[in-house]
């Protein structure tokens, strides 16, 4: 086996893969749903960074490279996509369509309303 190549430290990658790792990556720390494609069940999976073209997760196993998949991301629904590449725990997942990341930063509302308990008191006298 030859020396790692530190600018292709996973082989060298797709050309959409490539075009998606040139675009920003917000590095986050959340929960997704993720589910080879086509099937119904699904597992928790921590997701490390998110961009337009892809994220990065923590799978239980490695798949194999090009494998279908889908993610749910908060604020951006089920996602499909294919494996990209898988290295120490680590794998990265490559989207068939662009995302806006900020959509999962945003805050999840239940409403317009603000709870009882975060009113201010406000004492009359």
């Amino acid at each position: 086996m030859g020396a790692m190549d530190p600018e292709h430290p996973f082989g060298k990658l797709p050309a959409s893969v490539r075009a998606g790792r040139e675009r920003g990556r917000d590095s986050l720390f959340l929960m997704a749903k993720f589910r080879r494609a086509g099937e119904k069940a699904h597992v928790a999976v921590r997701v490390r960074n998110l961009s337009e073209g892809g994220l990065m997760a923590e799978l239980p196993e490695a798949l194999d490279i090009d494998e279908a998949v889908e993610v749910e991301v908060r604020g951006l629904g089920w996602v499909k996509g294919r494996i990209a590449w898988h290295a120490e725990g680590r794998t990265g997942i490559a989207f068939d369509r662009l995302v806006d990341p900020q959509l999962a930063r945003k805050p999840v509302t239940g409403g317009t309303m603000t709870p009882s308990y975060v009113k201010p008191i406000i004492i009359k006298g």
